[in-house]
């Protein structure tokens, strides 16, 4: 599948999670260590935000380790958030710019690992559930981006987990109406800029790996790379960026984790039919 990073916290260049890490998103897009596919070359993506009041986005199509551009850009953008991705196409979706993640709609950046299961077979019925004003903004052909727009028609900027709830129990009510038995296959992270949402869900409650860092005092006592990070930093990661077990806390099965500031909370996940 795909393998992604979410940082929130006090500013930070974003090489020093991107690609100085034991185990960075870079090392991971050539060997992860618990994917599907151990190689994640299909492209990458990295959004985040500045002094404007929509995020900055840089994708393309090679494979990050081979990209010296995004080494260049890591070593000077500084960020309180940012999210990058590395992916791995599936379902044969073309490995094309506008089918790398994260997908950006005014402030808000969404991205995912996973699938939609035969996403192909009920695309239309998804495709017509999106919002009119919504639905041009769909740029590239992954279920990815599908999913991003219908969480945003069902009300994502109001109550971003609920609206994530959603659009879940949407789509796996289609799939299982079109005899799907396992449609949703999903680790996402989302944010406003603001506050930070990730989510593991998956309809056979046997989900990609998701992990969050533990407290930042804590691993400070453990490492001193962490001195670099404010007291109400937080990592999400699809896989640790090291081996250090006591550094990760593995999130559970159908859980929504919440980042608004220092306060960091989980809430079950659970899917809905929209109203």
């Amino acid at each position: 599948m795909c393998r992604w990073l979410a940082y929130s916290g006090a500013p930070l260049y974003l090489e020093e999670l991107v690609f100085k890490p034991e185990h960075s998103i870079i090392d991971q897009s050539l060997s992860a260590h618990s994917a599907v596919n151990p190689t994640n070359g299909d492209g990458f993506g990295i959004g985040w935000y500045g002094s404007r009041d929509t995020p900055g986005v840089y994708k393309d199509i090679q494979p990050a380790w081979n990209d010296t551009n995004l080494r260049h850009l890591a070593e000077q953008i500084r960020s309180h958030m940012f999210l990058a991705h590395v992916r791995a196409a599936t379902g044969g979706t073309p490995v094309q710019q506008t089918n790398c993640h994260p997908f950006r709609n005014g402030r808000w950046l969404f991205l995912h690992n996973g699938r939609i299961r035969d996403f192909n077979r009920i695309r239309r019925d998804l495709d017509f559930a999106v919002h009119p004003d919504l639905y041009n903004r769909i740029e590239g052909s992954t279920d990815s981006e599908v999913m991003f727009h219908l969480a945003l028609t069902f009300g994502l900027e109001v109550d971003p987990i609920a609206g994530l709830e959603r659009m879940v129990g949407f789509v796996e009510q289609k799939g299982w109406d079109a005899g799907i038995e396992h449609p949703m296959q999903m680790t996402v992270g989302l944010t406003n800029g603001h506050n930070l949402y990730a989510v593991r869900y998956s309809s056979n409650h046997s989900s990609r790996t998701l992990y969050h860092s533990r407290s930042i005092s804590a691993l400070r006592m453990l490492n001193p790379m962490f001195e670099r990070y404010s007291e109400d930093a937080m990592v999400v990661v699809s896989e640790p960026m090291n081996d250090v077990v006591e550094y990760w806390e593995e999130i559970p099965e159908s859980t929504a984790l919440v980042v608004e500031g220092c306060e960091v909370r989980t809430l079950p996940f659970k899917p809905r039919r929209p109203d």
